[in-house]
This record gives C-alpha cells, sequence and structure tokens, in this order.
C-alpha cells in the first residue's frame, strides 16, 4: 500500500528537467515510487488503495531543504535570551542588560547576537560588572567565538577573573556549563519547537554542530518526539576517541534511533576563528591592527594528525575555516591524508584554492545568511579583500560542490533567507555586494537540497509543497509559503 499520493503538483526543475504539466506523486515506503499523468492508473493504484491523498491544486513541488550546518541547542534557546542583535555599541548592550535586569524576575540573564567588529573600543568586564552587580551575566556574541561574561558570570562557569572577553578555544570548552546557569528550557518540547518551525519552511533535515553535545541526546530527544527531521549529529575533536571506541562511522545510524533518520556525521575541527572577533587566520592583516593575521588553532601537525585518525576510522572530516590561510592550510591537510568532508564557511579564500577544493573533492559548506550580516564589517576589517568573499560563483563555476547552512543561530535557520541571500547579496536598499558573485535561483535551490535533484521515481520521500514557483523572478524567496511538507514519505507540517 502506498503511504502517500499527492495530486496535480508541477515538479520544480531543480537539475534535470521537469513534466511541463502537473502531476500525480506517488509515495511508497520512503521513496517516491512513480510520477504520472494526472489521474492516471499507470501507477497501478487507486485513491481507495493509499494511506493519504493531497490535492495539491497546482502547486510547485521541490525536494525537502536541509540545513548543512546548525547549533540545534543554541538555536533553541535563543528565543528566550535577550536579543542583542540590534546593538550597534558596547553602550547600547550595556543598556539593554541594565534595562533587563531591572525590569526583570532576578536570577541570571544571557544575551545573544551583537556583532563587535564594528566597535571602536574593547569591551570589559568591569563595565559589565558596575551594570550588573552580582547578577549572573553572559553576552554571546554573534558568531559564537567568544562571550562578554561579567565576574559572577565567570565564577558561574569556573572560568578565572579577566577584564577582556572569554574567545575561541576556552569559550566552547565553556559553553556546555552555560545550561546550568541558564533558565531557557532544552528539554525534548523546546527542541520539538524548533523542528516545527523547521518543518514548516521546508526543512527536512539538518546537520547538527552543537558543542558538546552528546549522541545519546539525539536519542533521547528522537523518544520524545523530536523525530521530524532527519538529523545528522557531528562530533568534536574532544570527543574524537570517545566516538571511535563506539564505533561510529559516518553515516552509521545513531545508537538508539530507529529507521536510521538520525546518523553519524562528520568530525568537526575549529581551524580559526571568526571575522568579528579577529580571529580568522588570514594571508594579510586586518585593517585595523597593524601586523594581526589572526591565529590557526592548531599546529598544521596538529590537524593533519586529527584528519588522519578521523580518515582511518571512517569519519568525514568538517574543517571550520574562515580565514584564507585557514582554507589553504585546511586544504594542504586534506591533500596529505587522504581525507574526505568539507571546508565549513570558507568565507575569504584565494582563487587558487578554490581550484583545490575542486581538484580534492571538497564540499564547501556555506552560509549564505552570514553575507547580509559581515558586509559592513568585511569593508571595514577586509577592504583590500571582500572580492574574495563569500565566493560562491567561483566555487560553482571551479566544479565545488556547495551546500548551504545557516549556522543557526548565527543567522535564522531558514533556507530561504540564504537563497535570497546568495541569489540577491543585499539585504537592503544597496545593490548587490560583489555581485559577480551571484547564484541563479536554480543553483542556489540545488545547493539546498541535500544533493538530491528534480523529483523524479526513485527520489527519496523528503519533499516540500510551495505556494509559489521558487524559480519565477516575481517570487521573492523571502516570501514562499510552505503548504506541505514530507520527510521520509511521513507529513510533518501542512500550511
Amino acid at each position: 500500500m502506498s503511504s502517500l499520493l499527492i495530486r496535480n503538483a508541477r515538479v520544480v526543475p531543480v537539475t534535470d528537467p521537469a513534466p511541463d504539466e502537473p502531476v500525480d506523486v506517488v509515495v511508497e515506503s520512503g521513496v517516491v515510487s512513480a510520477i504520472v499523468p494526472r489521474r492516471s492508473t499507470q501507477a497501478g493504484r487507486d485513491e481507495s488503495q493509499v494511506e493519504e491523498v493531497v490535492e495539491a491544486d497546482g502547486r510547485w513541488l521541490i525536494p525537502g531543504l536541509w540545513d548543512q550546518h546548525t547549533h540545534v541547542g543554541l538555536w533553541t534557546v535563543a528565543s528566550a535570551r535577550l536579543d542583542l542583535a540590534a546593538t550597534r555599541t558596547p553602550e547600547d548592550v550595556l543598556a539593554a542588560v541594565g534595562q533587563r535586569i531591572g525590569a526583570g524576575p532576578g536570577g541570571p540573564v544571557v544575551g545573544y547576537g551583537h556583532r563587535s567588529g564594528t566597535w571602536t573600543r574593547p569591551a570589559t568586564v568591569r563595565e559589565l560588572d558596575a551594570v550588573t552587580g552580582e547578577v549572573p551575566v553572559v553576552l554571546v556574541s554573534g558568531d559564537g567565538h567568544h562571550a562578554w561574561v561579567n565576574s559572577a558570570g565567570l565564577r558561574a562557569l569556573e572560568l578565572p577573573p579577566r577584564e577582556d572577553v572569554v574567545a575561541e578555544a576556552e569559550w566552547f570548552a565553556a559553553y556546555p556549563r552555560l545550561e546550568g546557569i541558564e533558565a531557557a528550557s532544552t528539554g525534548p518540547a523546546a527542541y520539538r519547537a524548533t523542528l516545527e518551525r523547521a518543518a514548516a519552511l521546508g526543512v527536512v533535515g539538518l546537520v547538527d554542530f552543537e558543542f558538546g553535545a552528546p549522541w545519546e541526546a539525539w536519542a533521547e530527544r528522537w523518544h520524545h518526539g523530536c523525530d521530524l527531521l532527519r538529523v545528522r549529529w557531528a562530533a568534536y575533536a574532544s570527543r574524537l576517541e570517545e566516538v571511535l571506541a563506539a564505533g561510529l562511522r559516518t553515516g552509521s545510524p545513531l545508537p538508539g534511533v530507529p529507521g536510521g533518520l538520525a546518523t553519524v556525521g562528520p568530525l568537526k575541527i575549529i581551524s580559526d576563528g571568526s571575522l568579528n572577533t579577529r580571529t580568522a587566520w588570514c594571508c594579510e592583516e586586518y585593517a585595523d591592527v597593524p601586523g594581526h593575521h589572526g591565529a590557526p588553532n592548531q599546529t598544521f601537525a596538529e590537524l593533519v594528525g586529527l584528519l588522519s585518525r578521523a580518515a582511518a576510522h571512517g569519519l568525514d572530516v568538517a574543517t571550520h575555516a574562515i580565514g584564507d590561510r585557514a582554507v589553504s592550510s585546511a586544504l594542504a591537510a586534506y591533500r596529505e591524508t587522504g581525507a574526505r568532508g568539507s571546508i565549513e564557511h570558507a568565507q575569504l579564500v584565494r582563487r587558487e584554492d578554490v581550484g583545490v577544493l575542486a581538484e580534492l573533492g571538497l564540499t564547501a559548506s556555506v552560509q549564505p545568511g552570514h553575507l547580509l550580516d559581515d558586509r559592513d564589517v568585511t569593508e571595514r576589517l577586509w577592504p583590500d579583500r571582500a572580492e574574495r568573499c563569500f565566493a560562491f560563483r567561483w566555487m560553482l563555476d571551479a566544479g565545488v560542490r556547495v551546500v548551504f547552512g545557516s549556522d543557526a543561530p548565527v543567522s535564522p535557520l531558514d533556507p530561504w533567507l540564504a537563497m535570497r541571500a546568495a541569489v540577491t547579496r543585499t539585504a537592503d536598499d544597496r545593490g548587490p555586494w560583489h555581485g559577480e558573485q551571484i547564484l541563479t535561483r536554480r543553483e542556489a535551490l540545488a545547493a539546498s537540497t541535500d544533493g538530491q535533484g528534480t523529483v523524479s521515481a526513485g527520489s527519496r520521500a523528503d519533499l516540500a509543497l510551495l505556494d509559489r514557483d521558487p524559480l519565477a523572478g516575481t517570487t521573492d524567496l523571502r516570501d514562499v509559503p510552505v503548504a506541505l511538507t514530507v520527510m521520509d514519505g511521513r507529513i510533518t507540517h501542512r500550511g
């Protein structure tokens, strides 16, 4: 018995051509088993033989969308945090924190979203203490690479006193302890709400790069209703030995999750920092700090060692590399070890390294939404190399496999925002930022579907039915209502 029949749908030609007229789509056992003319008997089924019939009324059918780079726990709690995205100076942040403490019921304050790359001075613990007193306060930067923490917050996170922010490796190690002082829920119900919001956007899968999260947590969530999306769980280098001891390999099912819908993803390595924190490792110096190039988080030998160990045990590797020197170093390590996987972010690249990406068969896992946030700070900190930032056109033209993600909560878990950013390269009334790197709508959509092309017989039954044609030039990609989302043949959202 087929589980689902979608009547009268227009198949969008994501990669290969699609039928010119609306068709009926038959789904059986998690696979599209047939696409036939409307009301045809060619599928060998009639409506009485299917579990559910959906009338598409001529809507547009695409493969389900993926977010290839998320921090699901961070995104889940973000809605309960003090939103600092609109702040522009340390004084703005201090005012917002003071207002929250004055109006709140007491207890710790966790904020998120400030971007210090355009600030004209560093933030200090002393000035935050003056506003907050003994209330623990932890303010996570918009790029996730540092936190401005007051003295009470430092004690709560078991960190030593200081005057500056907590950044990079020290912050990543401290982040899991934030759960102990944060009031926001991170239980299964909160995760379920996050996945429901994603499914409503046509999302059927994500790669979870949550810091320090054990794979067992997804098994627990799965059995409490968090089974709406496919999940690939990524391990961090700090847990590599534990992962290997458990016999986990990229692509293998996560223990405790039935049906193979949650699997082991890559090993995640953070090889450098970020632009806003000025820790991305670059060939040229930062414009506002003479002689400063950022820095790597590992020596080259350490990076090679991690890639070698992962490759020898069947793990793909996702290497965070934002600065161009970090990208070059990572590519050299992949070449030396033969490891497979991706460069995550690839925000600033040299033209010659794009060719190496293609030659090595690596994936460029990029976040188009970041170009909207980083346009102005790039022009300030990297003004002599902005044309090499978010170089999606170079990558596709060179034959690199490009996939889209959000890095949520750095930018929203919203594939439509990512696609629009790649197609327009602007978020306001300014023209496209380096429009020579613009992608077509079809290319942006293809980068959002986890390699699933035009829906056809044999496709995974991961589908999204849209109220508007996403390839039409008149369609605003930020406003594409999703009428239906199907994951593994099961309806996970109805619009």
